[in-house]
């Protein structure tokens, strides 16, 4: 079955954001150490960005580095690392040539240096690209997010440049990493667990959740469309009748 030819093209999600899980199962499937998943991850990543570009999704947002993971053991976490500074190098060309602009979100300036290096320059070379926009969330946690923006938020009523009582929905959205994205539409998570592992909280109140059982390194686009597919399914309200 060819899921892409039965894709709505009317009813492409504005933005979409993933959870990549299931690198180290998969690499213990084999009898390899995690790294070799995060290695075979990479393959995922550009698959689903491809998809997401030929179908002409405009936002794609991928959960890479949790706060969370640093509490993983220093040999993985500094392997991570150095795997993001190698795909950031090897990614960017590409990005570049099919109109990709790539962001970050979370405390991006807790990343080793090389890591914010390298993040920067692939930022600033693809800034001018409008096909699609794909964020990465590093070292990000929604609870972190959101405490964050509690204290930015703090610190203007403190210096009397936020009247309390003008804060809302829609100004506590202006403190948030993702100000200036719409809310995800979809959310997908690989790997077959179903929990949201701090990712997005405030922005996925009204997203329609996918999960499947695929581990991340196997993932590939006709699971990005089959996502796409079963969400143009659903009937979204908005917690309207």
């Amino acid at each position: 079955m060819d899921f892409k030819d039965n894709i709505n093209q009317d009813k492409i999600p504005r933005h979409i954001a993933v959870i990549m899980d299931g690198n180290g199962r998969w690499a213990k499937q084999r009898g390899q150490q995690r790294i070799f998943g995060h290695e075979n991850g990479v393959q995922a990543v550009r698959e689903t960005v491809e998809a997401a570009g030929e179908l002409g999704v405009k936002n794609l947002t991928f959960y890479a580095f949790s706060t969370e993971n640093w509490c993983r053991p220093k040999s993985e976490v500094d392997t991570l690392m150095s795997l993001l500074v190698k795909a950031i190098k090897n990614e960017t060309p590409e990005l570049l040539e099919k109109g990709v602009r790539l962001n970050a979100i979370g405390d991006i300036e807790s990343l080793p240096k090389e890591c914010i290096k390298e993040l920067n320059e692939a930022i600033h070379i693809t800034r001018n690209n409008t096909r699609l926009n794909v964020y990465v969330a590093l070292s990000y946690s929604s609870q972190w997010e959101i405490v964050n923006a509690v204290k930015n938020i703090a610190q203007q009523v403190k210096h009397n440049e936020l009247d309390p009582e003008e804060i809302d929905k829609s100004v506590f959205q202006k403190f948030l990493q993702t100000n200036g994205t719409p809310d995800p539409d979809l959310l997908i998570r690989t790997s077959g667990e179903l929990r949201l592992s701090n990712f997005l909280l405030w922005q996925i109140a009204y997203s329609e959740l996918y999960f499947t059982p695929v581990l991340w390194p196997d993932f590939r686009k006709k699971h990005f469309y089959q996502a796409i597919l079963d969400y143009q399914r659903r009937e979204r309200r908005f917690g309207k009748t």
